[in-house]
């Protein structure tokens, strides 16, 4: 991890000094964690893809900016957030002035207790989605993305406590959720 590291602030000096090539592999290294965590949040592959190419456009654009190339990655993941956040509320505006009625997720599609590890993935992936967008931020930047407390309170913006309060409710919500029936008490 620490030669990763090293080797990533190579390559972001490079890439200030205009060396294509170099933004090139940076990207390479990050894609899949920035278009994973970007599908965490949004739950739609396309809308994931595009940001993702937004993301990492933005990024060249500012990578000058970037005052500690070894804090990339929290850079990284808030002009992801950012980015997310902003399509969020776009479609939101759109919904509005269109009357269309947002989705509701629909309560028994976890009914079942999952016998097989896709099926516990689609449960989990489900159980994410009906959380608030801030607590599946969470649960994404910490446990999917693994990030520390305190580059999650950057990518975020908030205190971190704030982070805290969020993952751990949303860790609370996703353990009733996911637990087998028979410990809910339903038969």
């Amino acid at each position: 991890m620490i030669l990763r590291a090293v080797e990533d602030t190579d390559l972001i000096r490079k890439a200030r000094q205009g060396d294509v090539e170099a933004y090139n592999l940076l990207i390479s290294r990050w894609e899949k964690r920035v278009y994973n965590y970007l599908l965490r949040i949004t739950g739609d592959r396309e809308e994931a893809l595009d940001l993702s190419q937004d993301v990492f456009l933005k990024a060249y654009q500012n990578i000058r900016k970037l005052d500690d190339p070894g804090r990339f990655a929290p850079w990284l993941f808030r002009i992801a957030h950012n980015e997310a956040f902003s399509a969020f509320r776009k479609r939101r505006a759109d919904r509005e002035a269109s009357g269309t009625p947002e989705f509701t997720a629909d309560d028994t599609s976890t009914a079942r207790t999952p016998v097989f590890p896709i099926e516990l993935s689609i449960a989990v992936s489900t159980a994410l989605s009906k959380l608030p967008a801030e607590q599946r931020e969470a649960v994404t930047l910490k446990i999917y993305q693994g990030f520390k407390f305190e580059e999650m309170a950057e990518i975020l913006s908030c205190p971190v406590s704030t982070v805290k309060s969020r993952l751990y409710a949303a860790l609370d919500v996703l353990k009733t959720q996911l637990a087998p029936l028979k410990s809910r008490g339903v038969t």
